[in-house]
């Protein structure tokens, strides 16, 4: 008879972690337990194969949980009781096509299919105070200096209805003062105003290596733009916490942390010197984090950013209401390959997928082709669409901090936070974040950190797919249409060359307010900049450098296309299979996957068999046929050692000029190295450097 009611623990008892461990001792039969299943990251976090209760404690009584409650100190699971369950996040493109004519039409089309706020990005030399003038216009970012461009850009535009974010670098408050200006002259109510001017002259400091103003007066024109953004634009926020260029040269998660808490120290210390309060100083700072395809840890360090920030406004004597963390959440461009870039959109699921759970009020997808160059419609359209999938769809954002309570993330969180809090305070005890910049402490830092994960993606243990792993040197990528940049140019002198000289003379009091006159009177930003109070020059540091995971074995796919053009074709590498298909396919396989990381062309075969001697000469026949100078041995360890001392001879006399032997050697090593053997491969060598020192010998490198 059937029991009326059906439970799983009528059949599967509760087993608590000492039983469970037990189990797995006996399983692993004397291995050490912390070598096989504990894995550790790079922040030196132990990540266990199994959480319990025991990883995170339950509270015992209402209000008791460590991680607190959604909209309440420390703010760990967000800064919103109702988090985005009613409203959604905020689906921001961001647009740097350099004709405004085209991004106006991009923009347009974004907000009529479901992106919510922009983000627009001026060109090099509008971000440095400069006008078309100067020969880095139209690079990276649009061409816009002054107001009217501006006008141009957002044209049928209701600014009322949208967010604009901007990305001016040293030029923010110019720029931002052009905003206010075009949104008053549009008759809006500057205190509707929904906009982020992104002041964030350290960021910019580390990029680049220097400022076109000295620090300082980049400081103070912060400090007076988040003064009057407090006063008079209640939903907007005037400086930005960006960790993009120390993210981007492979900090790690603990540093990211760390950084953007001594970065925003830096800031609310200014803020609050000009007179500011903690509260209204905090309230005008908006957090940019990047987040790669580390799906938990991305997780984990967004809640742990909001712990650090409630931790960091407590300790300065401000109260909850600027504790919350206002946060911008982006696709890490480390992770974007240019190589078979439809996976992108893989990556940009899974870190829009993270940053939603984590809890970001604002999330950036970036196009998959971006690598390649300029998006164009079909990449927008997907990248805001992996967006509204995952909103719309999948309503991720029906659950606050659905985190919350999970053990594993729980206690990650945790760990985290006390990382990136002693990174932080290594940072203070070096001066503060200005000075360990200046110093060159931050990028050795990084430097360090980003050496354990170079080494991995050498050998592959970290592999980027479709690159470094299972690449596809047949792969047809987008392609790209590139502006004519000196046409734009010309345009764009065209446009500011009819107005008459501006006011001269220094802003030196009420500067946003003159910023925004001047910016209504035509001023461009170049002369407005012009204006601003400098106190001098800024020092002149080594940039950041950043580091994209496929970097280096893109750097080889990109020598063998020039060689290819140059030659007709590529380096090629012949596949010695030697024996049945059972005996040769996993290493022909793996050896496949090797050369062609690198842009080798692998010239394969279904084996060689019979007789050692006989499967050699065929074998060596097929190589005279290929034209390659690499011969790769395939097979299995049983084999190799009739195999190897047969074939190895022959290929050399057929004209190979290196016999390299799939699989580690092991105790025959001396054998093979003097049947002719000339280089290992296996799995844990260093696939970069054997690619690297190949493609040298064939003359594709340097």
């Amino acid at each position: 008879m059937m029991k009326p009611q059906f439970s799983l623990l009528d059949d599967f008892l509760p087993v608590d972690y000492d039983q469970w461990r037990a189990v797995v001792d006996k399983d692993l039969n004397g291995a050490p337990f912390d070598k096989k299943l504990v894995t550790h990251t790079y922040e030196g976090i132990q990540i266990h194969p199994v959480y319990t209760r025991r990883d995170w404690p339950a509270p015992n009584a209402p209000g008791d949980d460590a991680s607190g409650y959604p909209g309440f100190d420390p703010f760990t699971r967000g800064a919103d009781a109702l988090g985005g369950s009613v409203c959604g996040w905020d689906i921001r493109q961001e647009h740097a096509h350099p004709d405004l004519a085209v991004t106006n039409a991009a923009i347009l089309e974004d907000l009529g299919r479901g992106v919510t706020s922009l983000q627009l990005r001026l060109d090099v030399a509008a971000r440095n105070g400069l006008g078309p003038e100067d020969d880095r216009a139209g690079r990276d970012g649009l061409m816009i200096y002054r107001a009217e461009d501006f006008d141009a850009a957002l044209k049928d535009v209701h600014l009322q209805m949208i967010a604009v974010s901007l990305e001016a670098g040293a030029a923010f408050l110019p720029a931002a003062a052009a905003i206010i200006a075009l949104y008053e002259q549009r008759g809006h109510d500057t205190k509707t105003l929904r906009a982020s001017f992104n002041a964030d002259p350290i960021a910019v400091f580390a990029r680049d290596g220097r400022l076109p103003q000295s620090l300082d007066a980049a400081m103070h024109q912060m400090a007076e733009l988040a003064g009057w953004s407090a006063r008079h634009l209640p939903r907007s926020t005037a400086v930005r916490v960006g960790t993009g260029p120390y993210h981007h040269a492979g900090a790690t998660a603990a540093q990211d942390l760390g950084l953007s808490m001594a970065t925003a120290v830096a800031y609310l210390r200014v803020l609050t010197d000009a007179g500011m309060s903690v509260d209204d100083a905090a309230k005008e700072l908006l957090f940019n984090f990047n987040i790669g395809c580390n799906v938990f840890l991305a997780i984990a360090k967004l809640r742990a950013a909001r712990l650090l920030w409630a931790n960091v406004i407590h300790a300065a004597g401000g109260t909850d209401e600027g504790a919350g963390m206002k946060m911008h959440v982006r696709t890490s461009k480390r992770v974007i390959t240019s190589r078979d870039p439809w996976v992108n959109l893989l990556r940009n699921t899974v870190t829009g997928f993270a940053a939603a759970v984590g809890g970001a009020q604002t999330i950036t997808t970036e196009p998959f082709d971006k690598a390649l160059g300029l998006p164009d419609a079909f990449s927008r359209r997907i990248a805001r669409n992996t967006q509204l999938i995952l909103y719309e769809e999948s309503h991720l954002n029906r659950v606050v901090d659905p985190a919350g309570g999970c053990w594993f993330l729980e206690s990650l969180t945790d760990d985290l936070a006390e990382k990136g809090w002693a990174f932080f305070q290594a940072i203070e005890q070096q001066g503060g974040m200005v000075q360990a910049l200046t110093s060159g402490w931050i990028n050795d830092q990084i430097d360090s950190a980003f050496k354990d994960r170079l080494k991995n993606i050498a050998t592959r243990k970290d592999a980027v797919t479709g690159v470094s792993e299972f690449p596809n040197l047949a792969e047809r990528r987008p392609q790209k249409t590139t502006p004519d940049l000196a046409a734009l140019r010309a345009a764009a002198a065209d446009r500011i060359a009819g107005r008459e000289p501006g006011d001269a003379s220094r802003i030196e009091s009420d500067m946003v307010e003159a910023a925004i006159a001047a910016a209504k009177a035509g001023d461009t930003f170049a002369q407005l900049f012009d204006r601003l109070p400098d106190t001098g020059e800024s020092p002149n540091i080594a940039p950041i450098t950043p580091h994209p995971y496929a970097e280096p074995f893109e750097q080889l796919r990109d020598a063998s296309r020039d060689y290819l053009h140059l030659t007709g074709s590529r380096p090629r590498v012949f596949l010695a299979n030697m024996g049945p298909v059972a005996h040769h396919t996993a290493r022909a396989t793996y050896a496949r996957n090797f050369f062609e990381a690198g842009g080798f062309e692998v010239v394969s075969n279904d084996g060689f068999q019979g007789e050692p001697d006989e499967a050699a000469a065929k074998a060596c026949e097929a190589f005279d046929r290929s034209w390659a100078n690499i011969a790769v041995i395939c097979s299995s360890d049983k084999l190799y050692p009739e195999m190897v001392p047969a074939v190895t001879p022959l290929l050399k006399q057929s004209g190979a000029r290196v016999v390299i032997l799939a699989g580690h050697p092991g105790d025959m090593k001396a054998a093979y190295d003097d049947a002719g053997v000339d280089r290992y491969i296996f799995i844990k060598c260093n696939v970069l450097e054997t690619l690297r020192e190949l493609l040298r010998e064939e003359g594709v490198l340097a």
